[in-house]
This record gives C-alpha cells, sequence and structure tokens, in this order.
C-alpha cells in the first residue's frame, strides 16, 4: 500500500479524505495535541485495523473523536460531570470516559465505557463534522513516541495506511487529559494538559 500525503491547504483535502473513509480506509491527522490515525467511530472493521497497523493490544481502548458537545449522546450517556466538563474544556485536551451507547462496536472498547473528546483543532474538526465521530488513537507505532507532524507519521506509518493529511506541526505535544466520570467520584486516568485541580475546580 502506498500511503499518501495531502496538505491540509489543498482545496480538496476534505473530499478526498472522506472518500478513504467511505471506503472503510484509515486517516492520519492533526489535532491539537499529536496527531490522530482513524476510521469511523462505527466501522468494526476499519477499527480491527487500526489496532493491527498500530500493532496494539486488544485491551486497551480506542477513543471516540467528534466534531462539537451536541455529538456526545450519539457515542456516550452524557452525565450532569460530563456536561460541565464539556462546556469548560472543549473543545480541548480532555478526554471524558463515560458509559458508551450500546450500538458502537464492540472491539471499540473492552468495557462498558468509552473515552469521547472535541479537539481544539480546524482540521481535525473539520473533517469531523463532514465524516461524522471517529474512533482515534495516536498515530504512531504502539510504544513508540507520539507524533506531531507529518513527516514522523510517515516515519512510522507509511505503507500502513491509505492517507496522511499534513497540516503542519501540532500546537501540543502530548496526549489529552483522560477523567473517568463513571464512578462515584472524578478519576484521572492519564494526566496531560488540563490538570486535576483544573477538573476539580470545573466540577465544584
Amino acid at each position: 500500500m502506498k500511503t499518501r500525503r495531502l496538505l491540509s491547504t489543498q482545496k480538496d483535502w476534505l473530499t478526498k479524505a472522506v472518500a478513504v473513509l467511505d471506503k472503510g480506509g484509515v486517516v492520519a491527522f492533526p489535532t491539537d495535541t499529536v496527531y490522530g490515525v482513524g476510521v469511523r467511530a462505527f466501522d468494526a472493521t476499519g477499527i480491527e485495523r487500526l489496532y493491527a497497523i498500530k500493532e496494539r493490544e486488544k485491551t486497551k481502548a480506542v477513543a471516540v473523536l467528534i466534531a462539537e458537545r451536541g455529538q456526545l449522546s450519539q457515542i456516550a450517556e452524557a452525565n450532569k460531570p460530563a456536561k460541565k466538563l464539556a462546556s469548560r474544556f472543549w473543545p480541548g485536551p480532555l478526554t471524558l470516559v463515560l458509559t458508551r451507547q450500546p450500538d458502537l462496536p464492540e472491539v471499540l472498547t473492552q468495557g462498558p465505557t468509552v473515552g469521547v473528546r472535541v479537539p481544539d483543532h480546524a482540521v481535525a474538526r473539520a473533517l469531523l463534522a463532514a465524516a461524522g465521530p471517529m474512533a482515534v488513537t495516536s498515530a504512531n507505532l504502539s510504544g513508540r513516541e507520539n507524533t506531531l507532524n507529518a513527516g514522523e507519521v510517515l516515519e512510522q506509518l507509511d505503507g500502513r495506511i491509505e492517507l496522511i493529511i499534513d497540516g503542519g506541526q501540532t500546537p501540543g505535544d502530548q496526549p489529552s487529559t483522560v477523567v473517568d466520570l463513571t464512578g462515584e467520584k472524578p478519576m484521572v486516568l492519564r494526566a496531560g494538559p488540563v490538570s486535576e485541580a483544573e477538573i476539580m475546580a470545573a466540577l465544584a
């Protein structure tokens, strides 16, 4: 397979990216944190490919990115804490772990929850608005460094995916903060750009 690289400044990049996804293909693109690689969130076969492409263990769930807060109910049950944090931090580098909707493909996560976020990046949100919710994970091989530009993605995933949208260097350099809102108390599962203190203050 030959991996294509399109600049996000090209007029037809979005049409071509959606066409790849329509055929079950895999697209890498920039977000506000690191480059992500993804397929449509309801494409079980595509999600299987993501695991194979990254050489990722099936026990590690794949998050879903959405274009705006209004799409959250398609993916997960939006409880009160989720609505508060989404209103305060989305779009932005905060992933909320919530109870998943039952019609999501089982391969997406191994349990009853799913991570969801709205990225703060024009290219990512344009793609998500056109394609719908996407199952997205970092655009690297499992265990390797996160990728911050298209060249780094190509170095790790060349020949494994159909398309890279080159949107330049990412504004951030670390994955999003992940907070689990399914228990009695919020639990930060992964530290990131949004601090635990900021999360707790928003929920107070």
